[in-house]
């Protein structure tokens, strides 16, 4: 079943501590493991390689949820890899975060009375770097705490020197291919980061606005737009209605006066106007609005820049210099002056864009910037997947992606920042163009200047799976480990990351898409579903849970909620219950080697076996079956649950307490179990290892000798399986089962011991009469044995002695008084049910629940009868 079956390690030790201790075991383990290069990958390996790339975090970051959450599963692929043979490369890096990293130093410099300005850029470059340098990258140091298993030599930063090498080169070739271009557009401008930012890095909510009809023009040519954007009238250029709209034809052409102005605009004709919405004219204001700006290019009408990089009028004397809400009012309070108002102001709920950074309000608006063309690209991104090349699991997750790739806009990749890499053109002085790449020499003498603006972070993150392994140049490390296998990420990132990805992959690297499969996870939520926030009081620092309840407690939580593309709701107690989790896979394993648990020697034959020992191997195989099709399915919560059910239920619970009577015993069956037990403990923990690396890897040295499980073997279903031994403990299980609940039913103690008489005749049960009886405290019948309670089951018979063990009487009187509970309860909600009058007014939900407490009420009787049934006659 498992290699180390055949490789006769050295005798094992069996001293193990009485309680596990996360700390005293993790930090120390995890530095043995670097130390020793089991996470290094060897480019020149014969073995086939496996590659993950780090969605890299932020410089600015730390360790939460969501991050550990996704490296808990890119971990367990890639040591389950590992150990199955692969060349396993986890890539780490960060992303230099361009406008959040930038605002972290300005926030600094402004505390200190500064700006950037002040420093200039040279010097203000150099101040980012030094931030870099000693804040920066504090979450690598906690994804060692957590046990990432990444390639640490690896480490890449997306400003690094190869990095830079690679963004240069893709710009030259996408410009000269006619890609890259210049052009004025409209943006999605921020005031307070006083930058560009992409469709992607808006967030838009439901804001609370005021809706303002105001009349353009005079008596019959006249007519009446609505707005929310009173100020931004000042920069209008044309009104325009629908071509078909009859109210309007007598306007169609001429100009109107455009009021608080000494200009007068036209009245155009746009099938873009909705006649239905409002009056059926809108004001156009191309500067400011990107469909104004689309209406403004068809109509070949003028923009007016009216507003600055922060908000503020640039435009109009009484206007000048207010903020743009100051300007809202002020522009609303001339109108009214001037009888221009037809409506007052009234509430009104719409959409409205804002910065993901740091939530300002977004201001379109006209700009000079730079772009890439996408639709080549994109049009690769969405064939990639349609024809198989790349697989998105699940499934019905491709619908978002090919949302986005099939109807995606022009990207904006130029930032008004000076963090970032900056965009490699010079301008001559006249008016020459150059596009500079790597290894050539930038433009020199009077007049020449560089573009000022640097590029998009996720332009240089797009380049990240390639990049990364040395291109442009044609590396080992590219030519062993691209194209990257899986990419695990969460769903809400397929814009921003997922799709840029896609796109320069499959242009760089000659229609080699970056990675065989996308694999989209949810999000983490609290317990009760709700988003997590650092603003709210339900943020978790994980980091916290890890020094409670240990790394792998954290680790089994967020993969046993790992449903495909499904949030994942997260609790403290669920953390609890994995501690308790991983405290019962030490205390089984310390029981075990002190019982005669080895790997030694091959394992017997089965016609030496137990029907116990046979029971156990074949679930093991079949477990083994079962996880590795949940791991090629990336279904981490089934092969999570799957995984604590064998290891807690049928071998801890199960298989240790039905063969204690065999290894109390000794002698030949003992040692036959104890090396079952050995084998069952070997494969359960290589199996629990990729997720729960820390106690798995402590307890399997100390088992089997070997000299780590992160360079073990990955265990392989041997194919046996015992359907009759299966049969076979599934009736003991029964019996087990049923006179258990019927000792709790009496208000038995676990520890009680009760006569009793087993008739297990005809049944595959006498083998495991001294199991049986050890495990329900069952002691032989004496000449005093009077049988006052008989349960049949799984056709054996069960006669318990409960003369002395129970005060009948009492136990009668406490019955009957929960029966007439019961019911009275059944009485009632009969009496609701059958109320036609209650059913017409009453909710569903609140029918609903009646409805279970009559079933309930119904399953209580049924119970408690039963259990009067089998009492002694008093």
């Amino acid at each position: 079943m498992t290699e180390n079956a055949q490789q006769q390690p050295t005798a094992p030790s069996t001293e193990l501590p009485t309680q596990y201790a996360p700390a005293e075991v993790e930090g120390t383990l995890y530095e043995r493991w670097v130390e020793r290069g089991y996470f290094a990958a060897d480019a020149k390996s014969d073995k086939p390689p496996y590659t993950i790339v780090i969605p890299p975090p932020n410089v600015t970051g730390s360790l939460h949820l969501g991050h550990a959450f996704q490296h808990t599963l890119m971990d367990a692929l890639t040591r389950r890899k590992r150990m199955q043979g692969y060349e396993a490369l986890w890539l780490p890096g960060m992303d230099h975060a361009g406008i959040a990293t930038q605002n972290k130093v300005e926030q600094q410099l402004a505390e200190e009375g500064k700006s950037r300005h002040d420093l200039g850029r040279e010097e203000f470059v150099e101040r980012v770097w030094q931030w870099k340098e000693e804040y920066g990258g504090r979450i690598l140091g906690q994804m060692r705490r957590l046990g990432d298993g990444v390639d640490w030599d690896r480490e890449r930063f997306t400003m690094d020197e190869g990095l830079s090498k690679a963004v240069l080169t893709i710009f030259k070739r996408l410009y000269e291919d006619e890609l890259i271009y210049r052009a004025e557009r409209i943006i999605n401008w921020c005031p307070r980061c006083l930058t560009a930012i992409s469709d992607i890095e808006v967030e838009y909510q439901e804001d609370a606005g005021e809706l303002v009809s105001i009349r353009y023009g005079e008596g019959e040519d006249s007519l009446v737009v609505a707005t929310t954007r009173a100020e931004t009238m000042l920069g209008d250029t044309a009104v325009a209605v629908h071509p078909d709209d009859e109210r309007y034809q007598h306007l169609i052409g001429k100009q109107i006066k455009l009021p608080l102005t000494d200009r007068t605009i036209p009245v155009v004709a746009d099938t873009h106007v909705d006649p239905e919405f409002g009056t059926g004219a809108v004001k156009v204001t191309p500067a400011h609005d990107p469909n104004d700006f689309e209406i403004g290019r068809r109509h070949d009408l003028p923009s007016l820049t009216i507003m600055d990089e922060h908000g503020v009028i640039t435009v109009h004397g009484p206007f000048i210099g207010l903020d743009r809400y100051e300007a809202r009012s002020a522009v609303v309070g001339a109108l009214k002056e001037q009888g221009r108002i037809v409506a007052e102001k009234r509430p009104y709920m719409h959409s409205v864009g804002h910065c993901s950074r740091c939530k300002t309000t977004v201001e379109p608006r006209l700009s000079l910037q730079w772009w890439v063309k996408v639709a080549p690209l994109a049009k690769a991104a969405g064939d990639a997947v349609r024809d198989g090349r790349v697989k998105i699991h699940p499934e019905d997750m491709s619908k978002r992606y090919f949302d986005w790739v099939d109807n995606m806009h022009d990207w904006c990749i130029s930032r008004q920042l000076w963090w970032g890499h900056r965009i490699p053109i010079w301008y001559g002085p006249d008016g020459e163009v150059v596009c500079v790449g790597p290894d050539e020499e930038p433009p020199t003498g009077e007049g020449w200047t560089q573009d000022s603006d640097v590029l998009d972070t996720w332009f240089s993150s797009g380049l990240w799976p390639f990049s990364t392994l040395g291109w442009p140049e044609q590396t080992e490390d590219l030519r062993k480990f691209y194209p990257t296998d899986v990419l695990l990420t969460g769903h809400d990132i397929i814009f921003f990351w997922v799709a840029r990805m896609m796109m320069f992959g499959l242009y760089a690297m000659d229609g080699q898409a970056p990675f065989h499969t996308i694999a989209l996870t949810g999000l983490v939520r609290d317990e009760f579903g709700k988003k997590m926030s650092k603003s709210n009081p339900n943020a978790v620092d994980p980091l916290v849970w890890m020094d409670a309840y240990g790394s792998d407690a954290v680790r089994f939580t967020l993969a046993n909620g790992a449903n495909p593309g499904a949030d994942v709701p997260i609790g403290e107690d669920w953390v609890k219950a994995s501690r308790n989790f991983t405290n019962k896979i030490w205390n089984a394993t310390r029981f075990a080697l002190m019982n005669g648990a080895t790997v030694e020697g091959p394992l017997p034959d089965a016609s030496e076996m137990s029907a116990t020992d046979r029971w156990i191997l074949s679930r093991l195989n079949t477990t083994v079956a079962q996880v590795d099709a949940y791991y090629d399915d990336y279904q981490f919560a089934k092969l999570a649950d799957a995984l604590y059910h064998f290891a807690w239920d049928e071998v801890f619970d199960w298989y240790v307490e039905l063969s204690k009577t065999t290894f109390f015993a000794g002698g030949e069956q003992a040692r036959v179990s104890g090396r079952v037990l050995g084998e069952v403990l070997d494969v359960t923990l290589r199996l629990l290892h990729p997720v729960i690396p820390f106690v798995t890897d402590a307890l399997w040295t100390t088992l089997t000798g070997g000299e780590s499980l992160v360079i073990g073997d990955w265990p392989a279903d041997s194919g046996f399986r015992d359907r009759d031994a299966e049969q076979e403990i599934a009736l003991v299980q029964r019996v087990i089962t049923e006179v258990r609940r019927f000792r709790k039913d009496q208000g038995l103690k676990d520890g009680q011991k009760v006569p009793a008489r087993l008739d297990l005749t005809g049944t595959a049960l006498a083998p495991h009469e001294p199991a049986i009886r050890q495990l329900l405290r069952l002691q032989p019948e004496d000449e005093t044995f009077a049988a006052t309670a008989t349960l049949p089951v799984a056709g054996a018979t069960v006669a318990l002695d409960l003369s002395g063990t129970i005060d009948v009487a009492a136990e009668r009187k406490r019955l009957a008084k929960d029966l007439a509970a019961a019911e009275k309860e059944k009485a009632q909600a009969t009496g609701k049910l059958g109320n036609e009058a209650f059913l017409a007014k009453a909710p569903d939900n609140v029918v609903d629940k009646i409805r279970g407490r009559l079933a309930k009420a119904d399953e209580d009787i049924e119970r408690i009868k039963a259990q009067l049934d089998r009492l002694p006659q008093a």
